[in-house]
């Protein structure tokens, strides 16, 4: 597999960070020529680099609770807790292999998102995990599936425009967390339902998604609001390194909060201090879970490759959460199995059908 081009690189980064900005400011944030920048941005969905989604706000959708949870299978029984997992109707992200499996589900109830936590229906396949159950009605989940600090750290571009984007949180904004919102109307759902499908069909294509304001006003109504958002997920397992760095671990570390843990803090302190991107970020009331990506290589064994003046990563962690636990694996050996399928959620009335 060979190495990327700057130019690979840099276009991966922009599209990371502007994913629902036209395709010009795009183009102008890269700094490569036109052809440059358009055989990139092809190359990097031809690949499967890059996919593109719509990801609803999930408590406004009527999933106020999700459970993150990391497993470590049975080797003899690997296979029936990946069917378990794609089986469960609430999953919408799975990745894993032998050695670790990482799977994300949303709930329409604390109550579901507990048992799932809990491995009531799978924990005789796993011999450990840690599980951490989200409230969505908050702020528990500050970074989502968001590689775009880790991509301009690797890639060397000035700032980030987005980063870190989070899940859940916004529906409520201005309101009670505690008060049930408005019930959506039919051809709201119906269209959100719409986009969902298109961007899973589209996607699952090798195809970069038409872009909001391309999109039927009902359907930009749901973006303008807030309640449906453009993203741009990258695959760690597909990509080969840039100029000797190659984010090819996955790295997981949870454990218990300490009483005084600011998240805000520790997030900074990794990023700024560790020099450390987390790619997920979970916070529940009594587990505390991180994803970020490291390199293979000896000398490059710290979380974020490419650093050389940064603090320990430990003693940062150990400031703010106890009882750590860390799994990490190479990227290939955890494929992506479930690819943020959130028309498993809010199918379209033609899939419906």
């Amino acid at each position: 597999m060979r190495a990327l081009t700057d130019a690979e690189a840099k276009t991966i980064a922009v599209l990371l960070g502007s994913a629902a900005s036209p395709e010009r400011e795009r183009l102008s944030r890269s700094g490569l020529p036109r052809s440059t920048y358009h055989a990139a941005r092809r190359r990097a969905y031809d690949e499967g680099w890059l996919r593109d989604r719509y990801v609803p706000e999930p408590d406004r959708f009527g999933f106020p609770f999700a459970s993150f949870i990391v497993a470590r299978p049975f080797a003899d029984r690997v296979g029936e807790l990946l069917r378990s997992w794609q089986d469960h109707p609430g999953n919408v992200v799975l990745l894993g292999g032998p050695a670790a499996v990482l799977g994300t589900f949303f709930h329409a109830s604390e109550a579901s998102a507990r048992s799932m936590a809990g491995g009531k229906a799978w924990g005789e396949l796993a011999g450990s995990a840690s599980a951490v159950v989200a409230d969505l009605a908050r702020a528990s989940v500050p970074v989502y599936f968001d590689y775009e600090g880790l991509w301009a750290h690797i890639s060397g571009t000035l700032g980030t425009v987005a980063y870190p984007r989070g899940l859940g949180g916004d529906a409520r904004s201005g309101t009670d967390p505690a008060e049930p919102l408005p019930a959506l109307t039919d051809h709201q759902r119906w269209a959100a339902g719409e986009m969902l499908s298109r961007s899973a069909e589209d996607s699952g294509a090798g195809l970069p998604l038409v872009g909001p304001l391309g999109l039927p006003f009902s359907q930009q109504r749901l973006v303008a609001k807030g309640w449906v958002n453009h993203r741009v997920f990258l695959d760690p397992s597909k990509l080969s390194s840039y100029r000797g760095n190659a984010a090819d671990q996955y790295v997981f570390i949870a454990g218990k909060p300490k009483a005084d843990l600011r998240p805000e803090e520790l997030f900074q302190s990794l990023v700024r201090e560790s020099r450390v991107f987390p790619f997920l970020y979970v916070v529940g009331p009594d587990r505390v879970l991180i994803g970020a990506m490291g390199a293979s290589a000896a000398r490059k064994s710290s979380v974020s490759p490419g650093s050389d003046a940064r603090q320990p990563v430990m003693p940062t962690l150990q400031e703010s959460i106890s009882g750590i636990e860390v799994i990490q694996e190479p990227a290939p050996s955890l494929p992506i199995l479930v690819d943020h399928r959130y028309d498993r959620l809010i199918p379209s009335k033609a899939r419906a059908s």
